[in-house]
């Protein structure tokens, strides 16, 4: 693993490049850059890039079983409409919180949707770590308090454990998830060593978690026992999330960033902010469609 070399895909200079999802149904890879306001999209077979203007800051998307995209901007969860890039409304949320932003969000097995919240100062804990039910009515749950920033949730393969990251911390959490979503027994899964701070994560189907690094230029992967047993290293500083996608879930895409670089940095990364891949042994697990019943989507 520590062999692989990350390819750019595609130098779409994001600011703050982030939540790379794979949609199987359009054979691409999503991510946003939350920073831009824009909403991007890769066709792995036929190298077309997409974007879109988001009417605020994205800090996910996610596909959903009714079609379209379900995505986390701040104020709320908006229904996304690729076909003509129309953003809508579906559930506010802190918008008693106007420097909160959300910031990641993933869509477990059973279609809930976890996601976090920010402030955007990144100075204040106000940080929430959410949950949405399947079929819901319209509700988010807190789960979670605290955080400066917020990152990463993302699930064991037998649903049982839940990785949340506090980046500021440098901490990898894991939590017990009961069979109603409830989460219990917080307790330190990983600590990040230096340079760097953990950033969004990604579990394959072995268990093992993947976690980017953001200021230390790799994506590091820990045994379920949280000891780390390999990283891939990146021709840029701040690498943010990964996803496994492609017909056999062994190719991995990775969203960075060129937040923070100053012009000298730049000039020595010039594909920061860039989407990189690279293929591993081992299979991720399949991203599930978003079940959850808000606004427009019931």
């Amino acid at each position: 693993m520590n062999a692989i070399t990350p390819v750019c895909v595609w130098q779409a200079g994001a600011q703050l490049g982030e939540g790379p999802v794979w949609v199987a149904r359009e054979r691409s890879i999503y991510f946003v850059d939350i920073k831009l306001c824009q909403v991007h999209r890769f066709n792995v077979d036929t190298g077309e890039r997409r974007s879109w203007r988001a009417p605020a800051q994205p800090g996910f998307v996610v596909p959903h079983e009714e079609g379209s995209m379900l995505a986390g901007l701040q104020g709320g969860l908006y229904r996304f409409t690729p076909e003509d890039g129309g953003f809508v409304l579906a559930l506010p949320v802190e918008t008693d919180q106007p420097g909160n932003r959300l910031n990641d969000g993933y869509v477990d097995a059973q279609g809930r949707l976890w996601f976090g919240s920010m402030d955007d100062a990144e100075t204040s804990h106000t940080g929430v770590l959410y949950r949405a039910d399947a079929d819901a009515d319209g509700t988010v749950s807190a789960q979670d308090r605290g955080y400066v920033i917020t990152n990463g949730p993302a699930m064991s393969p037998d649903g049982c454990t839940l990785y949340h990251v506090d980046t500021l911390r440098r901490a990898i959490y894991a939590f017990d998830v009961a069979d109603d979503g409830e989460l219990t027994r917080r307790r330190l899964f990983a600590a990040h060593l230096e340079p760097g701070y953990p950033d969004g994560l990604a579990v394959d189907s072995q268990g093992y978690v993947w976690s980017a690094s953001f200021g230390g230029g790799r994506i590091e992967r820990y045994a379920p026992d949280g000891t780390s047993v390999g990283r891939v290293v990146f021709p840029c500083s701040n690498v943010t999330k990964l996803a496994f996608g492609g017909d056999d879930l062994c190719t991995v895409y990775a969203t960075t960033a060129r937040k923070g670089l100053d012009a000298g940095a730049l000039a020595r990364e010039p594909l920061a902010g860039g989407l990189f891949s690279f293929r591993v042994p081992v299979k991720g697990q399949t991203q599930a469609l978003c079940r959850v019943a808000v606004g427009s989507f019931t």
